[in-house]
C-alpha cells in the first residue's frame, strides 16, 4: 500500500464510520478518518500532560501537618506515574502516525492481515489483529 501524498486532501464525509464491509480497507478517506482521529488523540493527550505539568508546579509538597505532606507526596506520585504513562501512550501514537505515513497502518505487524476496523476504532495504536493478540497472551500464560 503506497504512501499518502501530504499535498492530497482528503475529505471525511460528515456521519463517516469505517467499515469492514462497505469500502475497501485503509482507502484514503479511511485512512485520513484514522489520521484525524490519531491526531486528536494525540492533541488530547498533550493537554493533558500541560495540565498534570501545571499541577505538579503548583502544588507544595510541604505541610505543617505530616498527615498533608504525606497526601501530597501520595498525590504527587500518583501524577508522576499518570504523566509516565500519557508519555509513553504519546509516544506509541506518534510512532502509529509514522506508520500511517508510510501505508503500514491497520495491518498486522505479524501476520500482514488487515486489523478488522472495529479493533482498530477501539485501539488506534493497534498492531496486532485480534487473532495474532490472542496467540500472543496465550503463550503469555503458558509461560507464565
Amino acid at each position: 500500500m503506497a504512501a499518502k501524498k501530504k499535498q492530497d486532501k482528503v475529505v471525511i464525509p460528515e456521519g463517516y464510520k469505517p467499515s469492514d464491509t462497505d469500502e475497501e480497507f485503509m482507502n484514503p478517506v479511511m485512512t485520513e478518518y484514522f489520521r484525524q482521529k490519531l491526531l486528536d488523540w494525540k492533541a488530547d493527550i498533550d493537554a493533558q500532560t500541560k495540565e498534570t505539568m501545571e499541577n505538579l508546579k503548583g502544588e507544595s509538597v510541604s505541610h505543617p501537618d505530616p498527615s498533608d505532606t504525606a497526601a501530597a507526596n501520595a498525590n504527587r506520585q500518583l501524577e508522576l506515574r499518570t504523566r509516565d504513562r500519557l508519555r509513553k501512550l504519546a509516544n506509541k501514537v506518534e510512532k502509529t502516525l509514522r506508520r500511517l505515513e508510510a501505508g503500514e497502518y491497520g495491518y498486522c505487524t505479524e501476520t500482514g492481515d488487515p486489523i478488522s476496523v472495529g479493533r482498530l476504532e477501539a485501539r488506534p495504536i493497534a498492531t496486532l489483529s485480534i487473532e495474532a493478540q490472542e496467540m500472543h497472551e496465550r503463550s503469555e500464560r503458558i509461560r507464565a
